[in-house]
């Protein structure tokens, strides 16, 4: 029997219990022997839940109960769960967690102390939830080489782009239906609005795929808050979609670039067409080339699920699975990752001197004009480039309200 530990009892603790008893012969079907929780760790009262006898408050019992082989996480943030999670490793416990903020901040530390300690830590439900996207990467594509990643990681985000685009809500509104649906944090929904969270995602992707620490203070992030009703008519009327897009990729030169920012897409992408809290991630590989993964990123259940396969993997393949899953630690850059590529952008300004706009941004391949605003698409160029336009236009009077880069795939 597989004797396991969750900490932290909230909406994703709760559904991996959930699981674990609903689909219980099946999970053990393909564990190969029963898996059963011994311990709930929780600092609140639940004496008045069904299986009060499993809720402790100390992690002490956890970590020096020999029976336990496995431990969950779905604290969320760094503390105390970089702490639980280390000691845990460090007592020969193998270690399941949904935590991606911990995986983004201590990933690499935390893998080699697995590997030293010959267990395994797993972390499937950080990126898509209950979308897989760690083992398929993992597992599934290990005869490619990935050359890029990138789709929408953020279903909050989503779901109010979807809701301004289809609605004709503005960002505050469809902030305030998100809040109502608890999608977005009430008080503080910036790790959602701002691509906090995202950018721990691709973080960890790019990990991944690149062998090699990428720290989330240096990927370059910005999130929605800059969308307005006016880009979501603009671009309908341009046939293309705005989401929030998280991406990695091989740069041509040699190295890597990613980064979290608002896109545009031609309507008919199929990532342009992925509505509501839904998530997609495109991935490359040389020798697949394109597969995508379509899912809900979030929820009690779907993310629990992927928990509750880890739980299954650690038990089957145990620490012989970081023979390949691991990244190398390194220090952070100086400054932001920074990608070199020409791309075209849409860009909004509030003037309709459409003959200056033309001529500082070196031509345009599509304008549209609308009350005292001007939309247009742009030649391919550097971002690099784009700033030095983006200046000459200001030093015209003419002030860029929205720039937008155009995602390719």
């Amino acid at each position: 029997m597989i004797k396991i530990a969750i900490l932290g009892f909230g909406t994703v603790g709760s559904g991996v219990l959930e699981v674990l008893e609903k689909n219980a012969a099946g999970v053990a079907r393909r564990a190969g022997e029963e898996v059963r929780v011994k311990y709930i760790l929780d600092i609140r009262d639940f004496s008045d839940h069904p299986r009060a006898e499993l809720f402790v408050n100390n992690i002490d019992p956890i970590l020096e109960d020999p029976e336990v082989s496995t431990v969950v996480e779905t604290i969320g943030g760094t503390k105390p769960a970089y702490y639980y999670v280390k000691s845990a490793l460090e007592a020969g416990k193998n270690v399941c967690t949904s935590n991606k903020e911990l995986v983004a901040t201590h990933g690499a530390e935390l893998l080699a102390l697995a590997v030293k300690k010959k267990v395994c830590f797993l972390f499937e439900a950080s990126v898509g939830g209950g979308t897989p996207l760690i083992t398929p990467l993992h597992q599934c594509l290990a005869a490619n080489v990935i050359d890029s990643v990138c789709g929408i990681v953020n279903g909050t985000t989503n779901f109010m782009l979807t809701r301004m685009e289809q609605d004709g809500m503005s960002f505050d509104e469809a902030l305030k239906v998100a809040q109502g649906l608890g999608y977005a944090e009430t008080i503080d929904p910036s790790a959602d609005v701002d691509g906090i969270d995202a950018c721990r995602k691709i973080s960890i992707l790019a990990s991944m795929i690149f062998g090699s620490e990428v720290h989330p203070e240096n990927v370059p992030t910005r999130g929605i808050r800059e969308i307005t009703i006016d880009d979501i008519y603009f671009t309908k009327k341009m046939k293309l979609a705005v989401k929030l897009i998280a991406y990695a990729h091989r740069c041509e030169k040699g190295g890597f670039a990613c980064g979290v920012e608002p896109m545009v897409l031609p309507a008919e992408q199929m990532m342009a067409g992925v509505s509501d809290v839904y998530n997609a991630v495109l991935v490359k590989g040389d020798m697949l080339g394109d597969v995508m993964f379509y899912g809900k990123g979030a929820g009690k259940l779907p993310t629990a699920s992927a928990v509750v396969a880890d739980v299954v993997d650690a038990a089957k393949l145990g620490s012989s699975i970081h023979d390949s899953l691991f990244w190398r630690a390194s220090a952070p850059l100086k400054g932001k990752i920074t990608d070199e590529g020409s791309y075209t952008y849409y860009v909004r300004v509030n003037n309709q001197d459409l003959g200056t706009l033309k001529e500082d941004l070196g031509g345009v391949v599509l304008s549209l004009q609308n009350k005292n605003q001007t939309a247009v698409l742009t030649l391919p160029m550097t971002e690099k480039e784009l700033r030095k336009k983006k200046e000459k236009l200001e030093k015209d009077g003419i002030q860029v309200a929205t720039a937008l880069r155009m995602l390719e795939v």
